[in-house]
């Protein structure tokens, strides 16, 4: 793909012609190449929803028309050079997503947000202040914070009423305000990396201590499992050096080389304090030690528990429509046995986490991964995980805010369950307890919503 250059108007019209930009066009991507935002993108202006223009580095300014995209519902400026959110974007009348991670941004002006804001991202900058103006975004459910230098939030935030998802990890804050834990909606927070939580990134606590000390040269890398925005997960085998009859001298395991950049989430630092101080359950993936003597001294890395292949994502992630909520395949269907169950270990795991001063900030049915045959549960991705300590004086309300996550949880799988024409008795008053456990996870008053203890005797007791 061609790359403009200063005054090369024929290589950018070049460019433009390339990615189709017509009247009616409904979606322009445009990877790298801009030095400035050019005219013809306003040309679909009856037509045009989404704007992708992440990984242009030279573009750092928007036009002040750009409101004529009235469609304009979706844009996209990651990875490019805006030090300031342009206030032009608040003229976009029926834009819900907006993009700037990554701009080495360090200012927000007031009344800079669209209205009908939903999703905001802002990872990886060097914000300080957020507007007040925030507080105005009524319908805002997403917010991406993390990896900025954020001392407070605005107390004008405690208007975005329907926020369920925010990111604050990896920034200055000294505090959490008490009107946070007043959102009625909020369930999926993380700020681990901040003065206010336990564990800084390089922290170690006494939980994380029980776990081994792997060398490098202990391990044998095989093949690759998957790659995400914390790290690479490859299969492997760890070749132990005890003598016991009763060990392995080979065990497979999966091996995560953390990455350095902060993440959507937050550190990867802080998900691999959160993952050694969860431990063992049976409804997590077990943590078998950190790796050491790597030969970049640097790199940081797991070695967690090989999950066999029979297990599957029981969820799908969030689609740009449905914002905090999970997707799921339309052949994923289930008995109310199955649902009860996958319910019950996810709970007993939640209330180990939090037993150990641990927010997972992720409880999603896509982070959950499920052995079809079985139901066995597991939870897993501490991405967006906070190791909080039980002596925070918050806790329970942080516990009760994330019971609200399994809430969803609940609601979900029950969409899932099959319904048979000739339903059991039995399979009638679980799915009306469930429901009953679905309104009291629920309640729009975070402190009278059950513990996750109780939230798994109920379940026990069905």
């Amino acid at each position: 793909m061609p790359s403009s250059k200063p005054n090369d108007t024929s290589a950018l019209s070049q460019q433009l012609a390339e990615y189709k930009i017509k009247k009616d066009v409904t979606k322009i991507k445009i990877p790298n190449g801009l030095l400035s935002f050019p005219r013809e993108i306003l040309t679909p202006f009856d037509t045009l929803t989404i704007l992708d223009l992440s990984g242009n580095t030279s573009l750092s300014s928007l036009p002040k028309d750009i409101s004529r995209l009235h469609k304009l519902k979706i844009a996209f400026f990651s990875n490019c050079s805006f030090a300031t959110f342009p206030k032009e974007l608040a003229q976009c009348r029926s834009l819900e997503m907006v993009a700037f991670k990554g701009n080495h941004m360090t200012s927000v002006p007031e009344h800079a947000f669209p209205r009908k804001l939903r999703w905001l991202i802002l990872t990886n900058n060097e914000i300080e202040v957020l507007p007040k103006s925030i507080g105005q975004c009524h319908r805002l459910q997403k917010c991406m914070l993390a990896g900025n230098r954020l001392r407070k939030l605005p107390d004008e935030m405690r208007h975005c009423r329907k926020l369920g998802l925010l990111r604050l990890s990896s920034n200055e804050l000294e505090e959490l305000p008490d009107w946070l834990f007043e959102l009625p909606e909020l369930s999926f927070l993380s700020f681990a990396g901040n003065p206010c939580s336990s564990i800084p990134s390089s922290g170690v606590n006494e939980q994380q201590q029980q776990l081994d000390d792997i060398a490098w040269a202990e391990l044998e890398v095989q093949h690759l499992l998957g790659e995400g925005a914390s790290g690479i997960i490859s299969k492997g085998t760890w070749k132990t050096t005890t003598t016991s009859a009763e060990e392995q001298k080979e065990k497979p395991v999966a091996i995560k080389l953390f990455k350095g950049d902060v993440t959507s989430d937050g550190s990867p630092l802080d998900e691999m304090a959160a993952t050694l101080t969860a431990g063992k359950h049976p409804h997590l993936i077990d943590p078998l030690g950190r790796i050491i003597t790597h030969p970049s001294p640097d790199q940081k890395g797991l070695v967690l528990e090989l999950i066999p292949p029979s297990y599957i994502n029981l969820g799908l992630p969030p689609t740009l429509d449905t914002c905090t909520r999970d997707s799921f395949h339309p052949e994923m269907v289930m008995s109310v046995e199955m649902c009860k169950g996958i319910l019950l270990g996810i709970a007993s795991a939640a209330e180990h986490l939090h037993e150990r001063g641990i927010k997972h900030g992720d409880l999603y049915a896509h982070n959950i991964l499920l052995e079809r045959n079985s139901g066995h549960a597991l939870l897993g991705d501490f991405g967006a995980a906070t190791v909080y300590g039980k002596e925070f004086e918050k806790a329970e309300a942080l516990e009760r805010m994330e019971v609200f996550a399994f809430g969803h949880l609940v609601e979900d799988l029950l969409g899932l369950v099959e319904h048979k024409l000739d339903e059991s008795e039995k399979d009638a008053y679980a799915i009306e307890a469930l429901n009953s456990l679905h309104w009291k996870c629920s309640n729009t008053v975070v402190m009278d919503r059950p513990s996750f203890a109780e939230v798994r005797e109920e379940l026990d007791g069905f």
